[in-house]
């Protein structure tokens, strides 16, 4: 599969007419149509929503747009607790799934009539005592341990996660929770991260369905959702065949309609978490060469850093770049192409072919619009980036504005002693 940026070279050099590089970019078409797509594609389940991890793109703006599609948010902090509320997501449209919870988190949370997802079994006494009660709604996070198979070999080890119970804590979790008042239950799971197989999603599904039928048959509590939580991924790399979320959405219709349907739990609603399948194809970072290097490699230095984009320096990971105005051309150079941090790991790319860079080029780096921005960090005193969104009409809004020294030193309002130069 080629990858195509969603904006050209012209595009580009009228928006840094206004805001200049580096900036993230958001593509509101396309975060619109995969919005509507995944309606649609679990629309046979009547209390389907889909809880969007604001961990992964944390901005209103693009908050704002999912809630149009009834999304709700799915929050692991105080602050993104703040931003779904000031949003006016109501508590039925927030999830609360953090893990090693302060008390204070679980408190706003309780506030604001989140549904609390409880990562441990510890996580019960804390909660009541944090907070007064248990509340009526409550869901607890499921943990089976070993490692998570699909047809194409081992996805992940969900045995080496920190999160979740074991079921015979989570078993032992509802018959607690039942006794202490709650009425409505949920179950929810995260088994491996960044599937690209249509598998992922209806084997998830299968397993949590056979669970709840088990969960309901022994402790007698009544369970409303199934959380599907995250997981679903995106192809980074040109040579993946992207997820389809129609053929998810039938595989888990299956699923239910097999295992649920005949227990008499045909009215479970299906909720999902989805951050980086819901966003990441629909933002990139937009940078510019500013230098090169020949030494022992051949180096293209450019005006972002891993404070802009932190998982090719944090993971190793990959993402895709397109040089813009030479989407044709051939790759005929090898570049390392870097950051300034005073870091040898700050590397949007090691011994990539790409076509010859010149100076002033502008570089799309793909797939950053879930855990792009959101990762950033400000080591070496470098400030985060312009969030822009391109509009459906074409126009290019301000979603976030760039940091300046005076947000760096913001903080140090108990040191009296540092100009700022504006």
């Amino acid at each position: 599969m080629k990858k195509i940026p969603f904006v050209t070279k012209d595009k580009v050099e009228e928006i840094v007419k206004k805001y200049k590089t580096p900036f993230h970019l958001y593509d509101e078409a396309g975060i619109r149509k995969n919005a509507q797509d995944v309606k649609e594609a679990f629309a046979w389940n009547k209390g389907f929503r889909e809880y969007f991890a604001v961990k992964a793109t944390p901005n209103p703006y693009i908050l704002k747009i999912l809630q149009e599609y009834g999304f709700g948010c799915d929050c692991s902090s105080y602050t993104e607790l703040m931003m779904a509320k000031s949003l006016g997501f109501d508590g039925e449209h927030i999830m609360f799934s953090s893990n090693d919870t302060p008390a204070e988190e679980f408190q706003y949370a309780d506030k604001v009539g989140a549904i609390i997802n409880l990562d441990d079994f510890t996580h019960i006494d804390f909660l009541e005592k944090t907070i007064g009660y248990i509340p009526e709604t409550i869901s607890c996070r499921f943990n089976p341990g070993g490692v998570f198979k699909l047809s194409n070999g081992i996805m992940d080890n969900p045995g080496d996660s920190k999160y979740g119970m074991t079921k015979e804590q989570l078993f032992e979790a509802f018959k607690i929770l039942k006794e202490k008042g709650a009425k409505s239950f949920g179950v929810h799971a995260f088994l491996a991260s960044n599937t690209v197989s249509n598998e992922y999603y209806p084997q998830l599904a299968k397993q949590l369905f056979e669970l709840v039928v088990e969960l309901k048959k022994e402790t007698g509590c009544d369970i409303k959702f199934v959380n599907l939580s995250g997981g679903v991924g995106v192809p980074y790399t040109p040579d993946q065949e992207p997820n389809d979320i129609k053929i998810i959405g039938e595989g888990v219709h299956k699923a239910f309609d097999e295992i649920l349907v005949p227990a008499g739990m045909g009215d479970v609603a299906i909720y999902t978490e989805m951050g980086r399948f819901m966003l990441a194809p629909y933002g990139c970072l937009v940078t510019q060469a500013i230098h090169e290097k020949h030494i022992y490699k051949e180096y293209i230095g450019v005006d972002a850093c891993a404070v802009n984009l932190m998982r090719p320096a944090m993971y190793g990971a990959y993402h895709h770049i397109t040089v813009l105005g030479k989407e044709d051309a051939p790759c005929t150079e090898v570049y390392d192409v870097t950051g300034s941090l005073c870091e040898n790991n700050d590397k949007f790319a090691v011994d990539r072919k790409l076509p010859k860079i010149d100076m002033g080029d502008y570089l799309v780096i793909h797939d950053t619009g879930a855990h792009g921005f959101a990762m950033g960090y400000s080591y070496n005193g470098k400030l985060k980036s312009a969030e822009l969104l391109l509009q459906e009409d074409g126009n290019v809004k301000l979603i976030r504005r760039a940091e300046t020294p005076k947000d760096y030193f913001a903080t140090f309002d108990c040191f009296d002693d540092i100009h700022i130069e504006e």
